[in-house]
């Protein structure tokens, strides 16, 4: 059966401090900020899902850690969420930054993409950026929209941050936005005995054994 592929791109930004703080931004009217943020109110993690072949991106906001359980569950909520769209899709391509918490040699986001694999019926493919080239990510330009979108507006309440977010546009299209709520243990990770029972059930490209890494829903 031929195998279709699908690309989409990921990464999550800096987290936004919420409050009424100065970004050395530029508004229309004359706005009073704090000159220092060292309490904001909250913050927010945001994490993008960007499918470049449809100009559609999706913007998760991230209240607590953002955890490899946290990422695997977007990614899994995502698909749930468009897979009626794409029924044709038998190969998922996911590229990314090679972060700390969903690189290919951490263990539990390791086990939960094989578990997403095998529950969507989904072969994956990860393929990471390398350190310094994330610019190249075209996720990266959605947050540069977003940055450019609120501009120097206060965001001083979480609904600010999500209605200018729902509010951005580019070429037509407006983001899904979602607020995520969950709280997510951190530092979870899986035995070496468990880690070797996952390598068993992904295949590393040769000499990219780091960057490149397919696993197989079927096989897995």
């Amino acid at each position: 059966m031929t195998q279709i592929p699908y690309g989409s791109e990921v990464d999550a930004k800096v987290a936004v401090k919420v409050g009424e703080f100065d970004r050395k931004g530029k508004t229309r009217v004359p706005t009073i900020s704090l000159d220092h943020d060292f309490a904001p109110e909250t913050t927010l993690i945001p994490y993008g899902i960007f499918l470049p072949e449809y100009n559609e991106l999706f913007l998760f906001f991230v209240s607590g850690k953002l955890t490899a359980d946290c990422i695997v569950d977007l990614l899994e909520s995502w698909w749930q969420s468009v897979k009626h769209r794409f029924a044709h899709i038998q190969k998922l391509v996911i590229n990314q930054d090679n972060g700390p918490e969903n690189h290919s040699r951490r263990t539990q986001f390791m086990k939960r993409i094989v578990d997403f694999a095998i529950s969507s019926e989904l072969d994956l493919q990860l393929a990471y950026y390398p350190p310094y080239h994330s610019k190249y990510n075209p996720v990266e330009r959605c947050f540069g929209w977003l940055e450019k979108h609120w501009n120097g507006s206060l965001l001083d309440t979480v609904e600010t941050v999500l209605n200018f977010a729902k509010t951005l546009t580019f070429k037509g299209n407006n983001p899904v936005v979602t607020l995520v709520n969950k709280v997510y243990s951190t530092g979870v990770k899986l035995t070496t005995e468990a880690m070797a029972e996952v390598e068993t059930q992904i295949h590393r490209l040769p000499h990219l054994k780091k960057w490149f890494v397919e696993i197989f829903a079927k096989s897995a």
